[in-house]
């Protein structure tokens, strides 16, 4: 049985890439198929509670480097903890995302590599260049992508919808794992348990 799984998500968050690779592992070999949905973590962060990195506490921006340290080791990506362009405007990449999962390729490879841009290239995705490198990495041409695709208005209304669905859904933060059932998975610190429940339903 093929099992989907909604995936909430967004470029700008280290734990979205770190998870990434690992989330496309669990996904191969588990017969399931994922449903990459690109949201905007701000005006989820304002409806249930969260904070942007900047207005957290230092205690807590500490903790979250200790974590990403040892996250960073633990799954063996070589990620910068504090990279030059993070966060930076990601709408061209987001669009691109969508507009590759509408055309039915490898959305969620194509997010990994955009990802990879930020997190280990030290590269911003407010370059297009950037964006076309991810998106050849990842197999995939982005003008050619582009071309065939929804205007930037629709893609933004998808984009709009998607957060919605989110927040619909229970998500509070990035990255997010939703199962059929409702269930949440939050954080790629998550997915084993994720695998876990996917080995009861398959």
């Amino acid at each position: 049985m093929t099992v989907t799984i909604d995936y909430y998500m967004t470029l700008n968050s280290p734990w979205t890439y770190l998870g990434s690779a690992l989330f496309a592992e669990i996904a191969g070999r588990n017969n399931m198929t994922i449903n990459i949905k690109p949201c905007k973590f701000g005006p989820i962060f304002e409806q249930t509670g969260g904070l942007p990195l900047p207005k957290r506490s230092p205690q807590r921006r500490a903790y979250r480097m200790m974590e990403l340290k040892r996250w960073r080791e633990v799954r063996d990506i070589p990620i910068n903890l504090e990279p030059r362009y993070s966060p930076c405007d990601d709408t061209a990449a987001t669009r691109l995302v969508i507009t590759a999962k509408l055309q039915g390729k490898d959305a969620h490879k194509l997010s990994l590599e955009l990802g990879r841009a930020v997190w280990e290239r030290e590269e911003t995705l407010a370059d297009p260049a950037t964006v076309s490198s991810a998106a050849q990495r990842a197999g995939l041409d982005a003008a050619e992508l582009r071309a065939g695709g929804p205007s930037d208005a629709e893609l933004d209304a998808l984009h709009d919808r998607f957060t919605q669905e989110a927040l619909t859904a229970g998500v509070f933060g990035a990255p997010s794992f939703v199962l059929p059932s409702g269930e949440i998975f939050w954080g790629q610190d998550r997915l084993e348990l994720l695998e876990r429940a996917l080995k009861r339903l398959t």
